[in-house]
């Protein structure tokens, strides 16, 4: 049977706001040699890299990075490794059997965002994973590799990906993936993590 999922993440890099933000102001304060103004509160920080987002020098917030895990679907997946100054690891198709036991014997699919569920549209989706879970373990009885039963696999199977990027990437993503066009099961999780940036670590996501 057909397991459905649904989408989550997790950060996986310790948040500490104000060590975050200590450690960008000691390297920015490089730059002009004013390390003689860090306070041990954390208000200097807050105010030069403040200054520093708002005149654009945003250089300074790549010395930090941070790395989070989602639980998603591969269309997702295909839409954020397009961002080059991030790096992943991702659950691979072409190595994992999921007609082993490891995985209960079955494929694990995305619930979608944009299909309502118990609709006629839903239950079309579902009927289709179905089929394709169906053909993925007839392959696996016939002694057929990951790599060649993964080409029946649909955008909505599930993957885990971890993605790791500095603190101006992050904020590019963000802009670019939380507006617009931008497709609904990835709006539907960065819009949350977003969120945890913001009250976790003051100023450096504030005006997104």
């Amino acid at each position: 049977m057909v397991k459905i999922v649904e989408p989550s993440y997790r950060i996986l890099t310790p948040i500490n706001g104000k060590e975050i933000l200590q450690h960008i102001e000691k390297i920015a304060r490089t730059c002009y040699k004013s390390e003689d103004r860090i306070t041990e509160d954390g208000e200097s920080a807050k105010k030069l890299i403040k200054s520093l987002i708002e005149l654009g020098h945003t250089a300074m917030i790549e010395h930090y990075s941070i790395s989070v895990q989602f639980t998603t679907d591969t269309g997702f997946l295909k839409d954020i490794t397009r961002h080059r100054l991030a790096s992943f690891a991702a659950e691979s198709t072409r190595w994992c059997n999921y007609s082993k036991g490891k995985f209960d014997n079955q494929i694990s699919v995305i619930k979608p965002v944009n299909i309502q569920e118990g609709s006629r549209e839903y239950e079309i989706w579902l009927e289709c994973m179905k089929n394709i879970e169906k053909s993925y373990m007839e392959m696996a009885e016939l002694g057929c590799a990951p790599d060649q039963m993964r080409m029946l696999l649909p955008h909505s199977t599930k993957t885990d990906i971890n993605i790791t990027a500095n603190i101006r990437e992050w904020r590019h993503i963000f802009k670019i993936r939380l507006f617009g066009h931008a497709h609904p099961s990835i709006k539907q999780l960065l819009d949350p993590l977003l969120k945890d940036f913001q009250k976790e670590i003051p100023i450096l996501f504030d005006n997104i």
